[in-house]
């Protein structure tokens, strides 16, 4: 009974989503994206065995078993989540403008973008922020957070009126050979891209306020924070340090908040590329909700 599923699934939904598709479990991996629902549809023997005794390694994940599901329950949970996509090309997409070979797992690119030579270093606010090597590479160097491009290159937004293949051509080289992504990308990752550039660029300057406040509820921002987000981040955003491992200062949630807001959307839409980070979109959130939680990121501190 997928309807039945579909309550019993409500324990899940914290972490999953409403249809299980927050999280891809190969984000650190080279293969095709993998959800729950992909799991209930192409191997449901080991759907269930999770379903009634947890992810090995993933303690926070309840086992049903300890919650008190019947036989019956594993079914409609079962039947429930096949009724969903097994891929979700709108949140990949996003996940690739940020940072494709970390979405891909991918070898990251050497050199500079050939077309980097063409950039309008005056752009840049300072010396320091200049990109250089694997980060010219990013679609969002060149075409930027706000999707009105950077560094003297176009942007992406006019291109969500463009149709598939014409997209396609652009991110294939047909257009211009120096914008071929096709020797580092297969098919269905290109295709996530032309999804999201479609589907998947949103007008932020209608939430973000020229001094990079944002136009948002942070009270129901931080219910969403602690309803999702703390697992991960901690009470106050602190517990992981984006930079850690580096010569940078440490990094956390608020200093994105405060210093990369227009980036901050899209890693809270569409997810962190390479992390096991829900997808908000996918957890169910409307560009509204993300807006309240970036209201309340703004509040949480910048060191520990």
């Amino acid at each position: 009974d997928p309807a039945a599923g579909e309550k019993t699934f409500q324990v899940c939904a914290a972490c999953h989503g409403p249809q299980g598709m927050a999280i891809n479990f190969h984000h650190d991996e080279p293969e095709p994206p993998e959800y729950i629902p992909t799991i209930a549809k192409e191997d449901p023997g080991e759907f269930l065995s999770k379903a009634h005794w947890g992810q090995p390694g993933h303690p926070e994940m309840p086992a049903g078993d300890q919650l008190g599901f019947t036989t019956q329950d594993y079914a409609d949970l079962l039947a429930y989540l096949q009724q969903f996509p097994t891929s979700s090309p709108l949140t990949e997409g996003g996940q690739m403008y940020d940072k494709w070979w970390k979405a891909a797992v991918v070898d990251e690119p050497q050199g500079e973008m050939p077309l980097w030579a063409n950039a309008d270093m005056s752009q840049a606010e300072n010396e320091d922020e200049v990109p250089e090597g694997a980060e010219t590479w990013r679609c969002s160097t060149c075409h930027g957070w706000s999707y009105q491009g950077e560094f003297g290159f176009p942007g992406v937004w006019d291109a969500q009126n463009k149709s598939a293949d014409e997209i396609m051509a652009a991110l294939t080289g047909q257009t211009n050979p120096d914008h071929d992504f096709s020797q580092f990308l297969d098919a269905d990752r290109l295709n996530a891209l032309v999804t999201f550039i479609q589907q998947g660029l949103v007008d932020k300057s209608q939430y973000i306020n020229d001094d990079g406040s944002v136009n948002g509820d942070a009270s129901h921002g931080e219910q969403m924070f602690a309803a999702v987000c703390t697992r991960c981040h901690g009470t106050d955003g602190t517990e992981i340090n984006f930079h850690e491992g580096t010569d940078e200062p440490p990094e956390y949630v608020g200093n994105v908040a405060l210093d990369e807001i227009w980036e901050f959307f899209n890693k809270a839409a569409f997810g962190q590329p390479g992390e096991a980070m829900p997808a908000g979109l996918n957890m169910g959130w409307t560009w509204d909700d993300i807006a309240d939680l970036a209201a309340y990121a703004q509040t949480l501190p910048t060191s520990k």
